[in-house]
Formats: structure tokens, sequence, C-alpha cells
């Protein structure tokens, strides 16, 4: 892609707005959460004390608008907490350049690293050092600083109070994250009737999976219908698909069939009542000529093995999902989710582990110190006034990725010309006192929660017009500075813009690596479950083994998804990947995933009778994937050499493992074709 082709589709994505994000009654609560701190602090300790509080409340409100499984409260307390901290420890050290500065890069390069532990600990972190830099020009001395900073976590605790007090939705992200699982398994069943092999996406189930994490004290309060459903769910997967496969038995025409169909139609409407039930809380409205398709007594003798097990298995999970949305469930287990202290240690070493030369987050957070500092020292330097506008605009839209950096930076540049164009027209006009100012910010920001998932341009002019208002009600004219904080943020922009041209961390060329890690963690896992095929009697540690692999293939698949999307927008060449390659190589790994997504249907019952064959296969693909990663890596063909003279060998008939096996060499064949070696360009 062109520079220019990346610049106009970045931009236009920075601008565009999506309107199902609308939550009225979150921004209700958070709005009157931020009316009560500002009204009070106003009250009791003046118009800059307001102005601080008011910027801690509002971030806390931020802060719990953010993806994350944590309770809200939690992630109000931290926001206020931090950003509490932040303006302490900058006040103490703003009268001193060259000090403030070291600090300033420390924490900005600390900002920029803290999005290895996800973006809402990012989004935090680089929201407090934006704000911490309005934040620490209000207090006059190191005691008002130390009540600012007490104002700014009061704020915090407001609003994570309010979310105790007032719960809206309870539950309702998780409810939302399993009915999504449930609803996205009845597409993939209606898929299935029209494409037998169709793909799918894994990402609601890992979503409901994150999800599902829980303290032991929340799992004692968890409704009924959240317990047990998702692991059902996963189980359904494989089913649904080894039902409808022509590879295991079910001609494409005829009786056989038609019957999959029927059956693949039941479950996709008991699944969507399901779905439905979990979002609100309410008994599962069965269709009758569903459960009638279910229970029809014919089947067994339309269908036979492996499908005729399937659909004995489909109706038995189908009954649990129902009898689970009922709340009748009786799964008592429940993913711990650590504590924020338990954490910690692990969240240090992750972020050590970034701390190495290409690292795409350390260079993150070194773009992020650079432009910070440069656009706080260029802020200092011309005589513009309010120069903290240039660093505070370039580290809220600097992200570790070109597209969202790009897209960010023209969204902040329009948003914040429409809100400070507006609010001082409006605050000009109406000369507004401290309280009419402190009421106007509270709208402000009532919209700007209002609209802040349905797109960064949209939340700006919000953001814009809430800060120009608490300056008005802080003592500032406002209509004098308007030109300046245009001028600065798009100073900011630019610099945010020109750091990744200069210092980038392309996906690109990381795209080998992404697809070398998919490709070997899809070999594990159709090892695991073969190696199950030649040991039926092996521990529990078997089947955790073929788990762990499971997840660890779906993992390295949405990552591979993610950077195959980032580097779309990218301005550089394919570097060895060219599109047509890259499509080819994902369907041929879904094609792997597949086939022991098939095998591990039928998993072989304690004291069947082993496999031979499945051993020696397990290992060839274990051997051949170490090779064949390290092959893409490096830009040559792929060789599955193990792994086909297994498959010549195979003497045993198994009615799943053989044909499962056989889509899963014609799937390794795929993917070598898809990858030609180092210097040819046919593809």
């Amino acid at each position: 892609m062109t520079w220019f082709r990346a610049l106009r589709e970045t931009a236009r994505s920075g601008l565009a707005v999506d309107r199902s994000g609308l939550e009225p009654l979150l921004a209700l609560r958070g709005a009157l959460g931020l009316a009560l701190v500002v009204g009070s602090t106003l009250a009791l300790f003046g118009p800059l004390a307001a102005v601080s509080s008011a910027f801690g409340a509002f971030q806390a409100v931020i802060a719990t608008f953010q993806r994350s499984w944590r309770p809200r409260p939690v992630l109000a307390l931290a926001s206020g907490g931090s950003l509490a901290v932040s303006t302490f420890v900058g006040y103490l050290t703003v009268g001193r350049l060259p000090l403030f500065t070291v600090l300033l890069a420390v924490w900005a390069l600390a900002s920029g690293l803290a999005w290895a532990l996800g973006p809402t600990v990012g989004i935090i972190a680089s929201s407090n050092v934006a704000i911490m830099l309005v934040t620490i020009t209000l207090p006059t001395s190191v005691a008002t600083a130390a009540g600012h900073a007490a104002v700014i976590a009061a704020g915090g605790i407001v609003q994570a109070a309010l979310i105790v007090l007032l719960p809206i939705r309870r539950w309702g992200a998780q409810r939302d994250a399993l009915a999504d699982a449930l609803a996205a398994e009845a597409q993939y069943a209606r898929k299935l009737r029209r494409d037998p092999t169709a793909a799918f996406d894994p990402a609601p189930l890992m979503l409901a999976r994150s999800a599902a994490a829980v303290s032991p004290r929340q799992a004692r309060r968890r409704p009924a219908e959240l317990h047990g459903a998702r692991g059902i769910a996963e189980r359904l997967r494989p089913v649904l698909a080894s039902l409808a496969d022509p590879a295991f038995g079910v001609p494409e025409e005829g009786p056989g069939r038609e019957r999959v169909r029927e059956l693949l139609a039941a479950a996709a409407s008991v699944l969507d009542a399901a779905a439905q039930a979990v979002r609100h809380g309410e008994p599962p409205r069965l269709s009758a000529p569903a459960l009638a398709a279910l229970r029809t007594p014919d089947t067994g003798a339309i269908l036979t093995g492996p499908p005729r097990r399937a659909a004995v298995r489909l109706a038995a999970l189908l009954a649990d999902v129902t009898e689970t949305a009922r709340g009748e469930g009786g799964g008592t287990g429940f993913r711990d989710r650590p504590s924020l202290l338990r954490l910690l240690p692990g969240a240090i070493r992750t972020v050590r582990a970034e701390l190495r030369r290409g690292s795409p987050v350390l260079r993150h957070g070194i773009r992020v110190a650079a432009v910070v500092v440069a656009g706080y020292l260029a802020g200092a330097a011309l005589p513009l006034g309010h120069g903290y506008w240039a660093p505070m605009t370039a580290v809220m839209v600097m992200r570790p990725d070109f597209s969202q950096t790009y897209a960010r930076s023209v969204a902040r540049f329009g948003g914040t010309l429409i809100g400070v164009g507006v609010a001082t027209a409006l605050v000009e006009t109406a000369d507004p006192g401290v309280y009419a100012a402190a009421a106007l910010s509270v709208l402000c920001a009532f919209g700007t929660y209002l609209v802040l998932r349905t797109g960064y341009a949209a939340a700006n002019v919000g953001i814009s017009a809430y800060v120009v208002c608490l300056l008005w009600m802080g003592g500032e004219e406002a209509g004098q500075t308007v030109p300046e904080r245009i001028l600065l943020t798009l100073i900011g922009g630019l610099l945010a813009m020109l750091s990744y041209a200069l210092y980038p961390a392309w996906e690109t060329p990381r795209l080998r690596n992404r697809l070398a890690d998919w490709l070997l963690a899809d070999c594990r896992y159709a090892a695991a479950v073969v190696d199950h095929y030649a040991a039926p009697d092996a521990s529990e540690a078997a089947e955790r083994e073929i788990r762990a692999a499971l997840l660890a293939a779906r993992d390295a698949r949405i990552a591979w998804r993610d950077a195959l999307a980032r580097a779309a927008d990218e301005p550089v060449r394919s570097r060895g990947l060219s599109h047509a390659a890259a499509d080819a190589a994902g369907e041929a790994l879904g094609g792997i995933g597949r086939g022991a997504m098939l095998m591990e249907a039928h998993l072989p019952a304690h004291g069947d009778t082993p496999v031979p064959g499945a051993a020696k296969l397990a290992e060839a693909l274990r051997t051949d994937a170490e090779r064949a990663a390290r092959a893409v890596r490096e830009r040559r063909r792929p060789e599955w050499g193990r792994v086909k003279e297994a498959l010549a060998r195979w003497e045993d008939s198994h009615d799943v493992l053989e044909p499962g096996a056989a889509l899963i060499g014609t799937a390794l064949t795929e993917l070598s074709d898809a990858l030609p070696p180092k210097g040819d360009r046919s593809r």
C-alpha cells in the first residue's frame, strides 16, 4: 500500500462513527458521579481544586468503559489513584525543567511499555500522563498539590462507589460475552447447512473464556445461568463440524444429508434461544419443531458411524445448554481470576521481556517518550501558552500500531477543532459563572461518555469541549487560547505521526513469524489429539494437554488475523509474503486445525483399543512442525517428509482417525504450495 492510500484509509477509519456503541445509562451514571464530585469540591475548596477533582472523576469513568473483565470499581479506583500519584510527583518536579523532563520521559516510557499488559492498562497509563500535564499547572504549593492529588483520588472513589450503589446490568458484560459465544455457535450451525466444511472464528469463545474468569467471591455471587454453558459450547463446536463434514460418512446429497441439515437447523434454533436467555436473564423459549427434530427416532437408522455418534452427542449437549440457560446447571468450578497484587510479579516479567531489541512495545515506549518530551519542550519554547496541549495530544493518540496512531491523530485534530470551537463560542457568548461552567462541563462529559464507544472523533469533540469548560471554570479566558490549542493539537498529532514514520514497528515484516507460530501451534494441537488415539488409557494430563494445545492454537490464529489486519494498512512492501500467499496459507492452516478438531470430537474413551500407527503420526507431526516453522521464518518451502512417510505406512482402519489424518495431510501440502521459496515471485 502506498503512503497516500494508507493516509486516506486511516483518516477515513479515524473519522468513522459506530452508533451501536451508545450506552445512555452508563453515561448518565458517570455524569452523576462527576456532578457530585465537582459540585462538592467547588463548594468546599474552590474552582482550582474542583478542576482537579473533575479530571480525576472524568478519567475514572473513562477507565470503566475499557474492555476488561475486572470489576468496574477496581478500574475506577486504579485510575483515580494512579492519576493522583502522577499529579503529585509531577508537581514536585515541574519547577525544575531538567528534572521534570527526565521524569516526563520516564513516565511516558512506562506508559508505552504498559501496552505489553493489554490495551486497558495501556490506555489508563497513557491517559494519566496526558491529564497530569494539565493538573500539575493548577496547584501553587506542595500542600495544595497534595490536596489536589487527594481530590483526584476522591473522584475515583466516588465513581467506584456509584458503580456499587447504582449497578447497571450487573454481570452484563459476562452475559454478553457468553451469549455472543452461543450465538456464534448458532451461526456456525447455519453455515454448515450450506457449506459442510465452513470455518469457525474462535474469537467469541476466547472472549467468553476470558469473561468466565472470576474471583472466589464473584464465583459465589455469579448467576446460575453463567455456570457451565461456555464449556458446553466448547464441546459443541467439534460435534457440529463432525456431524456436517462429508469426510466422516454423510454423503453430500441424500436422506442422510437432509437429516444432518435438519439437526443443524434445530441446533441453531436452540442455541439462539439459549443465547437470548443468557443475555437477558430469562428462561429460554425453545422452538417445538427444533425439539422434535432433535428427538426424531429414525436418526439412528439414517445416520451410522461417526455422524450417528455426533447426532446423539449433539442432542445431549443441547439439552445441557438449555438446562444451564434456565439456571439449573450444576457446575461448581470456575476459572480463577487472580488479584492485582498476585498479578504484579507476572506483569513485571512481561514488561521486562519486552526490553529487547526489536520489541514493538519497546519501540512504542521510546516513541512516546521522545515525542512527549519534544512536544513539551516545543510548547514551552513557543510563545503560544498552554504548551501542554501538544504532548497531551501526542500521548493520547499514539498506539503501538501504525493504523491506530494515524487514525486517532486525524480524529483528534478534527474533534478538537469542533469541540474547542463550539465550546469557546458558547462560553464567550454566554459568559457563564463558575457554577454554570461546572454544569456545562458535566453536560460535555455526559456527551463524551455517551459517544465514547462510537468513535474517537466523536468522543474528542466532547473531551475538548469538556476541557475548555473546566479551564473557564478555573478562571482562564477561553477565547484568548483557542488558536493556540488548535495549533498545539496539530503539532502534537503531527509529531506522533512523524515518529511512527521515522521509527516504525511495522507488522508486515513479522507476518512470517506470526504464520510460523500458528503453524507450530496447530501441529502441536493435532499431535496431542492423535496421541490420545494411541493411548486412550492415558491420564487426565493428556486431556489437559489437548486443551492447552487447542487454546494455544486459537491464540496464535487470532494473533495472525490481527497482525494481518494491521499489516493491510501499512505503507510498506510485502517482504516475501504477498496477499495471495497469506490468504492461501491461512486457509491451509485452518484446514489443519479443522482436521484436529474433527478427530477431537470423537476421542476414544477409557478402555478403547489403541491405534498403533497414531503414535508415529503424532511424533512425525511434532518433528516436521519444528522444521517447517523454521523454514517459514527463513522464507523456505516447508517440507513434510516424516508426516508423509507416516501416512504412507498407515495400515490401521479407523473411521475417525483415518479421514482426519488425510485432511491434515492435504492441508500440509496446500500450505507448502502456498509458500514459495525465497526468490520465487510466482505468487
